[in-house]
């Protein structure tokens, strides 16, 4: 190569470094890595970008600069939106992790009965919008709900609605992370502690607590930054109650200031990013915490503790089946508080509602559309990361683009695809109301969690396989689909479950997406509660957690079937 041109060196070493020899294995790597490239950029930057872009311009298009954010910061309930917001995101934050650790707590380090039925009951939250329990506060202390007595003088339609809500909503995400945490403790700590003579309530501070230190800053953001972007709740037994969320829905639906709904966006993605990059910082360290050499910790009997842990537990499981069971009653009630009478009308949703069917078969076909799209992009572009060869740096890039996708809040994700594809110089114009553009914004807001399930199972496949599939010089992209797709398939299943159930349950990601032939369950909920006919919204929303409960079911069921089948190996 001496007799090339200097640049023609400088590009062939670039070249080099990029691919090198192009055989068909890098070719079509390098394809992959680009097209999920190419899906972030115009599923995630590009709609922030045109959102940030908007957020500069007036209401007729011309470039105003920063003049809607010195006019959107000077205005007096700005201070008081932020406050509100911030002040709910800590007070649940403190709420949830006091009462997730100490559930979690009783889970991992006590032997108390019945451990199975508390945690599927801590769960079922996930399994359902956030606007359900909103409904189900309205049912208990509403005007006129049977137990409005307990709050005094206080409304349920402000703070504590929401902090209720949103509480009961992010606790089952607190409690997976602790169960987490504490699970990776190291027994020979303990051991130490009892040969020192230390008593138990000393070893619960000085082992205990530290060990789970990252796991609860870890769980401390994640409900924080759920807290602050969640718009269901707010909207629902808010009231007059203002925070970012119920805000950037008021000023583009109501008000149709869509620059001023961009500007409340940019507020709002800020503490959201700041929070994400917390989490990215903590978890991390807890990696670095975990200790492959660690010796599991198993909790002995002992009376009065696992006494105290079933009773900790019991009452926040029945206080959780009282809010579910009291939106279920409530839709099931003929005419709520004067006739108790039990009926299935407010399930007749063809003749009790404008939308009849529709957004329930939406919903469904939404979620296999989302579970299906998004499954099979996760995998190939996580084993592209995890198991590729060449290309580091666009490995590199397309991970960290896979975690950017967290840090977005849904409701400003879907205002982003106003400014991005509803409009007329947009080529993908078309796909807007549709639910092809809803799945690709249910993929991408909750890619990173089917991302990090995917690469975990990929981590865990012994390295060995790949080396017998080279020295047999058998491709990578063969090796995927008999050995690699195969041993995946429970961690498959699990991302497939997780985005279906997602994708049936959300309101924020696709409260502006939508259109007359493609409103879906959730927004059908909000409306019907707009409009006062609570008793059908609370059916609707009912409706949407049975599905996602007998499809979490399912999957249970296949799960230990696929266990079994496909992951002898681990075991022989």
């Amino acid at each position: 190569m001496t007799h090339l041109p200097q640049t023609m060196t400088a590009r062939y070493s670039i070249w080099q470094r990029l691919g090198g020899n192009w055989s068909l294995d890098k070719r079509i790597q390098l394809a992959l890595l680009l097209l999920g490239i190419a899906l972030f950029v115009g599923g995630l930057l590009l709609p922030v970008l045109s959102m940030l872009q908007k957020s500069l311009q007036d209401s007729e298009g011309a470039w105003v600069g920063f003049a809607n954010f010195r006019d959107y910061l000077s205005a007096p309930s700005l201070g008081r939106t932020i406050g509100n917001t911030l002040w709910l995101g800590f007070l649940v934050t403190l709420l949830v992790i006091t009462i997730a650790f100490g559930y979690a707590y009783a889970l991992t380090r006590t032997q108390m009965r019945g451990k199975s039925l508390f945690r599927l009951i801590a769960l079922l939250p996930l399994l359902m919008p956030s606007l359900l329990p909103a409904i189900s506060l309205v049912y208990w202390f509403g005007n006129q709900g049977i137990a409005k007595g307990l709050l005094g003088n206080q409304t349920v339609y402000g703070p504590i609605g929401i902090a209720l809500g949103l509480g009961f909503w992010c606790f089952p995400h607190a409690l997976m992370i602790l169960i987490t945490s504490l699970s990776h403790s190291d027994a020979r700590h303990y051991e130490a502690a009892r040969v020192l003579g230390s008593p138990a309530w000393r070893t619960f501070f000085i082992v205990t607590l530290p060990g789970a230190r990252y796991g609860l800053l870890s769980a401390a953001i994640a409900v924080f930054t759920l807290t602050i972007c969640d718009f269901g709740v707010a909207k629902v037994i808010g009231g007059q109650y203002s925070v970012l969320a119920t805000d950037i829905y008021i000023q583009v639906v109501g008000m149709q200031n869509f620059s001023l709904g961009a500007v409340t966006s940019v507020v709002l993605l800020l503490p959201a990013l700041l929070s994400f990059a917390l989490e990215q910082r903590v978890r991390s360290k807890m990696q670095e915490q975990n200790n492959s050499r660690a010796i599991p910790y198993q909790p002995a009997p002992h009376r009065l503790r696992d006494l105290l842990a079933l009773l900790w537990c019991s009452l926040w499981a029945l206080l959780f089946l009282a809010l579910v069971g009291m939106a279920i009653y409530g839709s099931l009630v003929q005419f709520w508080p004067y006739k108790l009478t039990l009926t299935l009308d407010h399930y007749a949703f063809s003749s009790n509602s404008v939308y009849g069917w529709l957004p329930f078969i939406n919903t469904l076909k939404l979620g296999a559309l989302t579970a299906t799209g998004g499954t099979a992009i996760i995998v190939i572009i996580a084993w592209v990361q995890e198991k590729g060869h060449h290309f580091a740096l666009l490995r590199q890039l397309i991970h960290l683009l896979a975690m950017l996708s967290l840090a977005v809040p849904g409701i400003v994700l879907g205002l982003g695809y106003i400014f991005f594809f509803n409009r007329p110089d947009s080529l993908l114009g078309s796909l807007y109301g549709t639910l092809p553009l809803m799945a690709l914004s249910c993929v991408i807001h909750y890619y990173t969690v089917g991302h990090m399930t995917a690469l975990t199972s990929l981590k865990q496949l012994p390295k060995e396989l790949e080396l017998v599939a080279i020295s047999l010089r058998i491709s990578q992209f063969k090796t995927f689909w008999r050995i690699t797709l195969p041993a995946s398939l429970p961690a498959l299943l699990e991302i497939f479950i997780y985005l279906f159930v997602n994708a049936m349950t959300t309101t924020s990601a696709v409260i502006f997406l939508y259109s007359s032939d493609s409103v879906l369950a959730s927004i059908a909920v909000l409306n019907m509660e707009d409009s006062g006919d609570t008793a059908a919204a609370a059916a609707m929303a009912t409706l949407i957690l049975l599905t996602a409960a007998n499809v979490k079911l399912i999957q249970l069921g296949l799960s230990r079937t696929l266990l079994r089948k496909t992951q002898r190996w681990r075991h022989g």
